[in-house]
C-alpha cells in the first residue's frame, strides 16, 4: 500500500471516528442530543411546525420525531397537539421553558464549537468548511448513484 492510500483510508478512518464521537460528547457537554437542539432550533425560528416539517428539516423518520418531541415535551421544553384542520396532524412548539432554555443551548454549542476549533484560524476553518461542504457534496452524488442502481 502507497502513502497515499494509507493517508486517504486514515482521512476516512478519521471521518468515522469524529462522526461517532461528536454528538455523544457534545450531549455531554451541551446536556442535550444535537438532533434534540436542532428540532428545538427549529421552533425557535418558526414558532409551531408541524412532524413533517421536522421530519424533512432533521432528515429522520417518523418515529424518531415522534420520540424526540415526547422527550422534550415531558422536560418541558415543547407542547404538542393535534391540528384544528386535521387531526392527524400534529404540531409542536415551544413552551416558555423551552425558550429560556434556548439561550443557554446555544451559548454551550458556541462554546463546545470554539473548544472544538481551538487553534485553527479563520483562514484554516473558511477552508475546513469547504472542504466539508465539498465532502457532503461528493456523498449526495455516492449516494445518489447507489440508489439509482
Amino acid at each position: 500500500m502507497t502513502e497515499a492510500e494509507t493517508g486517504r483510508e486514515r482521512i476516512l478512518e478519521s471521518m468515522q471516528a469524529l462522526n461517532k464521537r461528536i454528538s455523544p460528547v457534545f450531549e455531554r457537554c451541551a446536556g442535550i442530543t444535537p438532533a434534540r437542539l436542532k428540532l428545538l432550533c427549529l421552533l425557535s425560528r418558526t414558532e409551531e411546525a408541524g412532524q413533517s416539517l421536522i421530519q424533512k428539516e432533521l432528515g429522520i423518520d417518523g418515529a424518531a420525531v415522534t420520540r424526540h418531541l415526547q422527550a422534550l415535551e415531558e422536560a418541558g421544553l415543547v407542547v404538542r397537539w393535534s391540528s384544528k384542520t386535521d387531526q392527524r396532524a400534529a404540531l409542536a412548539a415551544l413552551t416558555e421553558q423551552g425558550r429560556s432554555r434556548m439561550a443557554a443551548y446555544r451559548k454551550e454549542r458556541e462554546r463546545f464549537v470554539d473548544e472544538l476549533l481551538a487553534g485553527f484560524g479563520p483562514e484554516e476553518q473558511k477552508l475546513l468548511l469547504e472542504m466539508l461542504e465539498r465532502l457532503e457534496s461528493n456523498l449526495r452524488t455516492i449516494q445518489d448513484a447507489a440508489y439509482t442502481k
